[in-house]
């Protein structure tokens, strides 16, 4: 039996799913570009902000809100379920799982540790050697901010940091 997840109506989560056997099913830019449409998608569906994401050639990373009452478990199974079916299609695959083990989420309750995943999740495509600059790379949301881009990340980064801050070392409801 799986453990239960640790939800928090309101709260703020690292999401974080890999591709199954670690393979490198992301690798291609028009893949993740259409990962991304489904992500804008489950916006459309589901009410939730995305503060910061990063794809990944094998993985990927998301700092989401549901919106209070949002189920987070119904938002990543819309967006993993139907990327895989389009993933499925394009590569004339009839079975198998794309996606690895379900999804890890962790609720993020202090400033000092979203700063940290927010920073993480900036650095990630740098840290694997996948770009020089960690704001070159296009699936991230480090490089939507910089380029003005909302249509993902909806919020401007400096809005986040206000928001988030506000002096009480915990993360606050907006």
């Amino acid at each position: 039996m799986r453990a239960l997840r640790n939800f928090k109506d309101g709260a703020v989560h690292h999401v974080t799913s890999e591709i199954n056997r670690n393979e490198m099913d992301l690798r291609q830019p028009q893949i993740k570009a259409m990962l991304l449409t489904f992500i804008k998608r489950a916006k459309q569906k589901y009410p939730f902000q995305l503060l910061n994401f990063c794809i990944m050639d094998n993985h990927i990373h998301l700092l989401i809100k549901p919106e209070r009452g949002q189920d987070l478990s119904k938002i990543m199974q819309w967006i993993k379920g139907n990327f895989a079916r389009y993933w499925n299609k394009v590569h004339h695959k009839q079975g198998g799982h794309l996606w690895g083990k379900r999804f890890f989420s962790k609720i993020i309750d202090d400033v000092r540790q979203f700063f940290r995943v927010f920073d993480y999740i900036d650095k990630n495509p740098e840290k694997a050697g996948l770009v020089k600059h960690a704001e070159d790379w296009e699936f991230g949301g480090l490089y939507h901010h910089r380029q003005g881009r909302m249509d993902v990340v909806e919020i401007p980064r400096r809005t986040i940091l206000e928001l988030f801050f506000l002096g009480t070392g915990k993360i606050v409801e907006w």
